[in-house]
């Protein structure tokens, strides 16, 4: 005998499940070995990139991650782009640094060549508790100004905030390279953002 005080409900459509902030888990899955070297240390071209995120109040955040994808120094990106293997020779283009406790994160690369009519420049994505979604942005290279003009990215960016994407050459006289390109999420430092396809 059935009971007809209930009612049979219809089966519910499929719904998408909604966005969750970045993380916690992230810290724990994301980093791998070597992931910060997409180049040896040893490598004749190596340069570092590294920086600071801070959050809207300037404060330095403690758990982030960043990952950075370019071409390599003929302009040329890797067909094996995005791999995490490291090997010691193929460069594939893709790098992945956590922060340290002062939210500091540091790469060992290349500097890119110019890929099109683009100047150089490496992509940045960044993860960070409390972000619905990753962000992503652009680290171009200060030497490179004569390109920044017919950069089609950063002709789109208003000039007063054009600086926010263009590291600081920090590298000692006779030294390797070194560039450094704080990530500042919000406040009036804010880095500019840009959409996935940029």
């Amino acid at each position: 005998m059935t009971d007809k005080s209930v009612t049979e409900q219809p089966a519910p459509g499929y719904v998408q499940t909604p966005a969750q902030t970045v993380g916690p888990f992230y810290g724990f899955a994301l980093p791998y070995e070597r992931g910060p070297e997409l180049v040896p240390g040893h490598h004749p071209h190596a340069i570092r990139l590294h920086g600071t995120v801070t959050d809207g109040a300037g404060e330095p955040v403690p758990d982030a991650i960043l990952e950075i994808w370019q071409a390599d120094e003929n302009g040329v990106l890797s067909r094996e782009q995005g791999a995490l293997d490291r090997d010691g020779f193929t460069f594939t283009g893709f790098g992945r640094a956590a922060v340290n406790l002062a939210g500091h994160y540091t790469f060992t690369t290349v500097k890119p060549g110019q890929v099109g009519d683009a100047a150089p420049y490496i992509v940045v994505t960044v993860f960070a508790r409390g972000l619905i979604h990753h962000l992503f942005t652009r680290a171009y290279f200060p030497e490179d100004a004569a390109a920044h003009a017919g950069d089609t990215v950063l002709g789109a960016v208003p000039a007063e905030r054009r600086q926010t994407l263009v590291a600081v050459a920090d590298g000692t006289p006779g030294g390797a390279a070194s560039y450094r390109f704080d990530v500042h999420l919000q406040g009036d430092a804010e880095t500019v953002f840009l959409d996935f396809d940029a």
